[in-house]
């Protein structure tokens, strides 16, 4: 059974509840989703709920309670010791387990939430709770709130308020502590790892499904939890549907192979990798030459991924080496400024260049606060993923030239995953190789 440092997540409670300063806040735990008939999806917990207790069961609630005394602010309700369902369904750690093991300073039977919550958060300035996102108790949550307006209104006590805790603790999750990072260096090892796997068996390999089933299981075997997202192994043209999952077609020789995958750790820290390889070892003079734009501009907005940096800046820099390679092969004509003001490139390069990464896949954090970019700080970690996708799904934007038959079903994408630094950003990811000197054989 995994357990993590419990420390690590007493010294985020004790940060969360100075940022609330008065209001009490309620986290909900995921809960289980049917899959078909009574079985059931594995259980995915919920980041801010796991960021914040490192509690791995469903249907589950943390209460914080910021206007009391210490000893008193940390409330877990959790399903109980029941032996008959664990027989069943595994071990649940109950009430003792919640405060022994994970350090509330009270834990209570989940089925005592509706009874006990308006006694905890009686005389709580406003409520932290996030909405629209856990119906099995927010029914709860909305019905006691509503009643507790309605009280202080008669007794002539200042309105109350309810906001999202998305407000504290996506700022807290977007920068990395020392242990985050080693976690995230673990998720991305494991991940490259997985991808050297690939680019060494291909040619042992026939179809799309068995290279899925070569990189998940090598995350099983190194003890990570599984994939962290639906793996994209896309050959040929797939390539070019940027959310490919089917992964059921045969690799044929010539064609290329684009492989978007990463694992997920046990404490759901992720890697997202994408490498793109020639099937048969070889590029066509075509697939070297749309490869080659894609990774000079991937290369150079890796190197602007630094702090004071920002991600627009990193999208733009990735963005015009794009549209510059892809006029000087014809698949684009006109000014470089003007091709990117007016989004005729889009039918090539469909999607910006990256996203944070965390414990969430596409992690939480702002890109830009009003009209302001937000600047890259030492510890962010994103991904950096050009790419250039050639077919006929979307149509050729008037004014652009049409597509020549020999560039069509070239699908390329490159990612890396990149811990923010002062003057270098560190390629957490490198393990993974891409050159084409190395891809080749």
């Amino acid at each position: 059974m995994f357990k993590t440092n419990t420390k690590i997540f007493e010294e985020r409670r004790e940060i969360f509840l100075k940022k609330l300063n008065g209001k009490a806040a309620i986290i909900s735990s995921s809960s289980l989703v049917n899959h078909h008939a009574d079985c059931e999806y594995p259980f995915r917990q919920d980041s801010n709920f796991w960021y914040l207790t490192g509690f791995d069961e469903p249907d589950s609630i943390a209460l914080f309670l910021s206007n009391k005394p210490k000893g008193e602010r940390y409330i877990l309700f959790v399903a109980p010791k029941d032996i008959i369902s664990e027989v069943w369904h595994g071990f649940r750690w109950g009430v003792e387990g919640a405060e022994r093991e994970f350090k509330a300073d009270k834990a209570h039977s989940i089925s005592d939430f509706k009874r006990l919550l308006p006694v905890y958060i009686s005389d709580s300035e406003d409520i932290v709770y996030s909405q629209n996102k856990h119906s099995k108790f927010e029914k709860i949550v909305l019905e006691i709130f509503s009643k507790q307006i309605e009280a202080r209104s008669k007794e002539g006590k200042e309105e109350i308020n309810i906001e999202s805790p998305e407000i504290y603790l996506n700022e807290m999750r977007l920068i990395k502590s020392d242990f985050e990072i080693s976690r995230m260096r673990e998720a991305t090892q494991i991940s490259a790892e997985a991808h050297e796997l690939v680019r060494e068996s291909i040619s042992l390999k026939k179809n799309e499904r068995q290279i899925q089933g070569l990189i998940e299981g090598f995350f099983l075997e190194k003890g990570a939890r599984g994939p962290a997202y639906n793996s994209i192994v896309a050959s040929g043209d797939n390539a070019c549907i940027l959310h490919y999952t089917l992964n059921n077609s045969d690799l044929n020789k010539g064609d290329l192979l684009l492989v978007d995958a990463g694992c997920s750790l046990m404490d759901y820290y992720n890697g997202d990798i994408t490498r793109t390889i020639p099937i048969g070892g070889k590029f066509s003079k075509e697939q070297k030459i749309i490869y080659e734009i894609v990774l000079e501009a991937q290369k150079n907005a890796i190197k602007h991924s630094v702090k004071g940096s920002n991600t627009t800046n990193v999208h733009n820099v990735a963005l015009r080496i794009l549209v510059d390679g892809l006029k000087e092969i014809g698949l684009l004509r006109g000014d470089t400024d003007g091709i990117i003001e007016n989004g005729s490139y889009k039918h090539l390069y469909m999607h910006r260049t990256g996203h944070w990464l965390g414990l969430d896949v596409h992690d939480v954090g702002a890109y830009r606060m009003g009209e302001y970019d937000v600047p890259l700080q030492n510890g962010m970690i994103l991904t950096v993923e050009p790419g250039i996708y050639i077919s006929d799904r979307i149509p050729v934007p008037e004014g652009q030239p049409s597509i020549d038959e020999k560039w069509k079903g070239i699908g390329i994408r490159i990612e890396d995953d990149i811990l923010v630094k002062e003057k270098e950003p560190e390629i957490l990811s490198i393990a993974a190789l891409k050159e084409i000197s190395d891809l080749e054989y």
